[in-house]
């Protein structure tokens, strides 16, 4: 039996020898490469959707609609499973945490993007679109696929832009209708170098506050006042810490959805058109379903608020324009001079 055994052994050895050399005797069958592209998959694929923002938000009701859309539109082969206000990755990990693939599915402010692209500043240049017209022209034209491809370089994939609405200002130490009145206070703010140019032109001072622990920062005087949407404002009640609101329009709060590359690239082809499929029909939705959220809820604050709003005039906005106009010759270099150009033609476009 010895020598039996001793057979055995070699041939064993011999056959682990061969393999790992990728040769193998024509008696055994090489390893089988299996192409799930050409066999489907036998399970539920779950990507995961991370969010800083309140589920009924237009970023987390569009959130709740694209996966109910990727369920419908897959078959059930696929399942967004969506954490939102930050419970999975707040602001300052998200980001990272995509292009690490910890996570394979976020979207970010224009601003958390920048920090990894700076480019994508251009979407925080005051006064860049002066109506929703120019923000789903710029969305859907070469300025929104100019910024898809500097994405690549950092393992992200953009997918599409969903929108918020126009930024306001918000104070607790008096009405915000000239530059002058930004003068010694410190406001909140993204992580964007263009937004801190923005109140540095008005004199004031800035802090960045994750968006969750904004309301504490008001509330706890950290920041006298900051910028944001009506949707924002309403959800995260900011209007119960803030005495004064001007509705300024001067800057645009969006969001790109944006996927990890190599999660993206590994999927088989029909299901990327079919996710393709849901972000379009989802965006088409969100982006007109934030115009009047954001409408719907300013009534709101109006009657629930002893927050005193101001409707800025023509003459006012020209004024703001004019003090803050230097920040897009300063930021040309680290935008780029395509991209600054063609926010101009926007403008002029829609009466800037």
């Amino acid at each position: 039996m010895r020598p039996f055994v001793g057979t055995v052994v070699f041939v064993l050895l011999g056959l682990a020898a061969a393999a790992a050399i990728g040769f193998y005797p024509a008696f055994v069958s090489a390893p089988v490469v299996i192409d799930d592209e050409q066999t489907g998959f036998d399970k539920e694929l779950v990507i995961k959707f991370s969010h800083v923002v309140a589920e009924n938000t237009p970023k987390g009701l569009a959130a709740q609609e694209f996966a109910r859309l990727v369920k419908e539109k897959t078959n059930n082969q696929v399942k967004v499973e969506v954490f939102p206000n930050g419970v999975l990755y707040n602001e300052p990990d998200e980001v990272e945490a995509l292009m690490h693939g910890k996570v394979q599915m976020i979207a970010p402010s224009f601003s958390n993007i920048s920090e990894q692209v700076p480019a994508w500043q251009v979407f925080d240049l005051p006064y860049a679109f002066l109506s929703n017209e120019a923000v789903q022209e710029a969305f859907n034209g070469e300025i929104g696929r100019m910024l898809y491809q500097k994405l690549e370089s950092k393992n992200m994939v953009g997918l599409a832009y969903w929108g918020n609405g126009f930024k306001q200002m918000t104070s607790n130490r008096g009405p915000l209708i000239h530059p002058s009145d930004f003068k010694g206070q410190r406001f909140r703010i993204l992580p964007s170098q263009v937004i801190e140019a923005q109140f540095r032109q008005f004199d004031a001072k800035t802090t960045a506050i994750p968006f969750n622990d904004v309301y504490r920062g008001f509330e706890s005087g950290i920041a006298d006042g900051g910028e944001n949407t009506i949707s924002n404002i309403y959800t995260k009640r900011f209007y119960q810490v803030q005495k004064f609101m001007t509705l300024s329009n001067h800057g645009y709060l969006g969001y790109g959805v944006l996927m990890n590359k190599d999660y993206w690239d590994h999927l088989p082809d029909v299901l990327k058109q079919q996710i393709r499929a849901a972000l379009e029909e989802t965006s088409r939705w969100a982006n007109q379903n934030a115009v009047q959220m954001n409408e719907q809820q300013l009534e709101e604050i109006r009657q629930r608020s002893t927050i005193q709003i101001h409707v800025q005039t023509s003459s006012e906005r020209a004024e703001w324009m004019e003090a803050l106009n230097p920040i897009y010759s300063q930021f040309q270099r680290i935008i780029g001079k395509e991209l600054i150009d063609r926010i101009r033609e926007l403008q002029k476009k829609y009466g800037g």
